[in-house]
C-alpha cells in the first residue's frame, strides 16, 4: 500500500515534471505561476488554495511563485521563482520555504528570489523556439510574460533568438492528470473515506426542525477533525431546496417528513471527493419519497454496469436517463412512449444535469469528454462521479401532488480499474433500506 503522502512526494513531483518535459522536447519552455492570493474584504484575504497544476507539480503551497521547466538545460531543468526567507513576515504569515529550502524540500534542481524575475527569466526564455503556458488564466501575469518576450526580442539585433511559437499547456497536462496513480488513488480513497464519515454525521445528528447550516456544520466539522476542507460549497438542502441543484443558501429548516439532500465532499492533500446522499429528516421514507429514491437507485445501478474499461463515457449517461425516464413513465409522472421521452428530452423536466463528471485535484476536474468528436472511451485510472437525481417542482401542478418539492440525488466516487471499477465511496449507506438502518441505529 503506497504511504499516504506518497503522491505529493519530491520524487513524485519530479516524475510528473519529468514525463511533461519529454512531451515537449527540449527547445521548448514551460511557465507555470502560483495561484495568487484573493482578497476576501478590504485587508483580508481568503484562505490560500494553490493552482491545482501547479501543485500536481511541486506540492508547493506558497503564493508568488513561479514553476519554469527548461527541457536539456545544462544547468538545471526543474527551476522556481519564490518568496524569499523572511522572519519579519514569517512571524506574522507562518514559515517560507525560500529558494535554498526549495531546492531540497521539491527536488528542484535550481531556485531563486521572485523578486528577481525579471532579470533572470527572459535568459531563460532566450533561445527557446517555444513557450507552453496557460494563457488567458491570469491578466496580470499574462502582461508580465509579454514584457519578459518583448525584451528577448529587443535584442534580436545582437543575436538573441525569442520563441516562435506559443502552446496551451492545459491539454498537455490535463491529460496527465486525467489519470491518476496509484498514490493519487490512495490519497482519493482518503478524502472519500472522510466524506462517507461527515455524511454519515449529519444522519446521525439530523432530527425534524434542525437547520440546514447546523447539519452544513456537522459535515465541515468532521472534515476538519481529519485534516480535510470542503472541496466545494456544501449544499444542504431540505425540502423543495433539494430541487435547487446548486443550493448554497443552507438556512433553511428540515421539516418533519422531509428529505435532506447532502452533496458534500472533502478536499485532502489537494485531492477532491464528492458525495450526495438523501435521506428523510425523521428517519422513515414516506411511499412516494421511496418510490423516486429506489428510481434513482436503479438509474445509479444502471449506470455503475457500464462504469467498464472500453465503454464510451456517454453510455454511463444513457443507462442513467432510459432507467429514469422508463420509471419516470411506470410513475405517471411522464407519458407516452419511452424512446419519445427520451429523444425528445421531456425527461429533462426531472432531470436536468449530466450522470457525472471527472474528479480529482479539482471537483470538476480536468479531461475531454470526447476525442475526435467522439465520446471518451473509459480507461484505467480515470476518476469520476456517477449521480442520477430527480427533482420535482413544488409549484409543478400537473403532477400529483405526492410529489411535488421531492428532490432527490444519489452521487459516489468510481475508479476504472483493469478489469472494471471501484467505488470509492461504497461504506456509505446507499439504497432507503441502508439509509433508514442507519439512522434507526
Amino acid at each position: 500500500m503506497p504511504s499516504i503522502d506518497r503522491a505529493l512526494s519530491p520524487k513524485a513531483c519530479a516524475k510528473r515534471r519529468a514525463q511533461l518535459m519529454q512531451m515537449v522536447g527540449e527547445d521548448a519552455i514551460l511557465i507555470l505561476p502560483a495561484a495568487p492570493e484573493r482578497i476576501r474584504s478590504r485587508d483580508t484575504h481568503y484562505p490560500y488554495r494553490q493552482d491545482s497544476d501547479f501543485w500536481y507539480l511541486t506540492a508547493f503551497d506558497e503564493p508568488q511563485a513561479v514553476l519554469v521547466l527548461a527541457p536539456g538545460r545544462k544547468h538545471g531543468e526543474a527551476l522556481m521563482f519564490c518568496r524569499e526567507r523572511d522572519p519579519e513576515r514569517e512571524g506574522w504569515d507562518g514559515p517560507r520555504l525560500g529558494p535554498e529550502g526549495a531546492v531540497d524540500a521539491l527536488a528542484l534542481d535550481d531556485a531563486w528570489d521572485i523578486e528577481d524575475i525579471d532579470d533572470i527569466l527572459p535568459g531563460l526564455i532566450e533561445g527557446r523556439s517555444r513557450v507552453w503556458y496557460h494563457f488567458g488564466l491570469d491578466t496580470e501575469f499574462d502582461l508580465k510574460l509579454i514584457g519578459w518576450l518583448n525584451r528577448v526580442r529587443a535584442q534580436m539585433r545582437m543575436g538573441a533568438q525569442p520563441p516562435h511559437e506559443f502552446l496551451e499547456l492545459g491539454h498537455l497536462l490535463d491529460e496527465m492528470r486525467l489519470f491518476k496513480s496509484a498514490d493519487e488513488l490512495t490519497l482519493m480513497q482518503r478524502a472519500a473515506d472522510i466524506s462517507v464519515q461527515a455524511h454519515e454525521a449529519a444522519m446521525r445528528a439530523a432530527r425534524p426542525g434542525i437547520h440546514e447550516y447546523q447539519l452544513q456544520a456537522e459535515v465541515e466539522r468532521v472534515f476538519r477533525m481529519h485534516d480535510a476542507h470542503p472541496a466545494y460549497s456544501s449544499i444542504v438542502g431540505a425540502g423543495s431546496n433539494a430541487c435547487v441543484l446548486h443550493y448554497r443558501d443552507n438556512r433553511g429548516k428540515a421539516r418533519d417528513g422531509e428529505l435532506v439532500l447532502i452533496d458534500a465532499g472533502a478536499e485532502y492533500r489537494g485531492y477532491a471527493s464528492d458525495i450526495t446522499r438523501t435521506f428523510p429528516v425523521n428517519g422513515r421514507f414516506n411511499p412516494a419519497q421511496r418510490a423516486l429514491h429506489d428510481l434513482v437507485g436503479k438509474a445509479q445501478a444502471a449506470a455503475l454496469a457500464m462504469a467498464l474499461p472500453g465503454n464510451p463515457w456517454s453510455a454511463i449517461h444513457d443507462a442513467a436517463v432510459e432507467t429514469l425516464t422508463d420509471g419516470l413513465l411506470s410513475l405517471g409522472l411522464l407519458k407516452g412512449r419511452l424512446k419519445k421521452n427520451i429523444d425528445d428530452g421531456s425527461y429533462q423536466r426531472f432531470y436536468r444535469h449530466k450522470t457525472g463528471h471527472w474528479l480529482g485535484l479539482d471537483v470538476h476536474d480536468v479531461g475531454e469528454y470526447r476525442v475526435d468528436d467522439l465520446p471518451r472511451l473509459l480507461e484505467p485510472g480515470m476518476v469520476f462521479t456517477i449521480e442520477p437525481g430527480l427533482y420535482v417542482s413544488s409549484d409543478d401542478d400537473t403532477v400529483d401532488a405526492k410529489w411535488r418539492g421531492i428532490g432527490i440525488r444519489t452521487e459516489d466516487d468510481i475508479v476504472i480499474t483493469k478489469t472494471g471499477h471501484r467505488v470509492l465511496t461504497d461504506k456509505l449507506a446507499r439504497s432507503a433500506d441502508e439509509i433508514e438502518a442507519f439512522m434507526a441505529a
